[in-house]
């Protein structure tokens, strides 16, 4: 399951979608998930998944790749899903199951299916940003988003964020790898009662904050060496700038947000 979490991984290539401007990737990421909490009926998740499929294929993106990464997640989208069935109450009229103080009404049935979309989708399009998107190209896009609260701290949170991000799929590896050990020397992670599985993560835990302690000391020496000292001063080797495929994309993306607003109130 650790190997299932696909976002903070990226994949070069040289796709319309790898090759669009950070900053456009950015903001329409963020858009994107707007509108899925904007869309309230099923029609509007029509649009939705044509945008997500349009832009994975443009991307060449595996779908496989994109589906195993809702995997590690897969238990929290059934637990909200459950959830919203029991607990969203309706009207007598659409009571569809009753037993004892248990009952289950059809805008239970709908909140719990929207929600489990939402977060399919949220997973999915975020995985997207950081598989097309290198982490260098993440922090200048950040930095530059973030300039207008101040140059010094737009490029101190992008730096942050970056490295929090692209430290992702290096601290699963790690507690693979950790995992592998343990297990080699008799840890059992998968058996036992939930009081016995939460014992059994401490032998995993420590040896993971140590590494992660070593790695940031490392990171952080490796910085220091290499004369780094914040953003002042700091030039780029490759400029960004917007093209007319960020202005195509944008304009595509206008269509699927105005049908969703439609959709939302008007059908």
């Amino acid at each position: 399951m650790i190997k299932d979490i696909t976002i903070g991984q990226y994949i070069p290539g040289e796709t319309f979608v790898h090759k669009l401007d950070p900053r456009t990737k950015i903001l329409l990421t963020i858009l994107y998930i707007i509108s899925l909490f904007i869309v309230d009926k099923f029609v509007g998740y029509i649009l939705i998944i044509g945008f997500l499929v349009l832009t994975v294929w443009a991307a060449k993106l595996p779908v496989r790749y994109l589906a195993k990464g809702i995997k590690p997640v897969l238990f929290l989208i059934i637990f909200t899903a459950v959830l919203n069935i029991f607990m969203v109450k309706g009207t007598l009229n659409n009571l569809i199951f009753e037993y004892g103080f248990i009952k289950v009404y059809k805008e239970g049935l709908l909140t719990a299916a929207f929600m489990a979309l939402r977060l399919i989708f949220l997973i999915m399009s975020t995985s997207v940003l950081t598989l097309t998107t290198s982490p260098i190209e993440l922090t200048d896009a950040i930095e530059k988003l973030l300039k207008p609260i101040g140059k010094e701290i737009a490029h101190e949170l992008a730096m942050m964020m970056t490295i929090a991000l692209r430290f992702i799929p290096t601290l699963m590896d790690e507690t693979d790898k950790i995992m592998m050990a343990q297990k080699a020397r008799g840890a059992d992670f998968d058996n036992g009662g939930l009081m016995q599985k939460a014992k059994s993560l401490i032998p995993l835990l420590v040896p993971l904050f140590v590494s992660s302690f070593r790695r940031a000391d490392e990171l952080a020496m490796a910085m220091e060496s290499r004369a780094y000292r914040g953003g002042a001063g700091r030039t780029r080797m490759k400029q960004l700038k917007f093209t007319n495929n960020d202005l195509l994309s944008f304009g595509l993306f206008s269509i699927l947000f105005v049908g969703a607003l439609l959709v939302r109130f008007y059908l």
